[in-house]
């Protein structure tokens, strides 16, 4: 069983950074793709940031510039910069990963999320 813990979130003014992690534990043998996602109220889930397994790296057009997301393998934990941030950033932050945790078999695992506040 592979359990994703979110950690970082919370109130921030207008411009002020936050660093978000996610940690995963179990029994699996490899972790692929990592990837963040928030959801603000009324809207759908979207995709924020993206970082393969090589390192390279995909973002929404929304955070490109402000958002960095980065990965420690020894560790099992992706993490997400969150610099000048904005009120439309407000929202449910969320990680996923793409973990094998069979020889064959790949299944993607979801965090608790973790709600980042932008106000002043």
């Amino acid at each position: 069983q592979v359990q994703l813990v979110e950690s970082g979130g919370g109130l921030v003014q207008p411009g002020g950074s936050l660093r978000l992690s996610c940690a995963a534990s179990g029994s699996f043998f490899k972790i692929n793709q990592m990837d963040w996602y928030r959801q603000a109220p009324g809207k759908e889930r979207e995709l924020v940031a993206t970082i393969f397994g090589g390192g390279s790296t995909n973002y929404a057009d929304s955070v490109k510039g402000r958002f960095t997301i980065s990965r420690d393998n020894a560790k099992n934990t992706v993490y997400l910069q969150m610099n000048s941030l904005k009120p439309e950033d407000t929202a449910v932050y969320y990680c996923s990963m793409d973990i094998r945790v069979k020889t064959y078999y790949t299944e993607r695992d979801w965090g608790q999320g973790t709600q980042v506040t932008v106000s002043s």
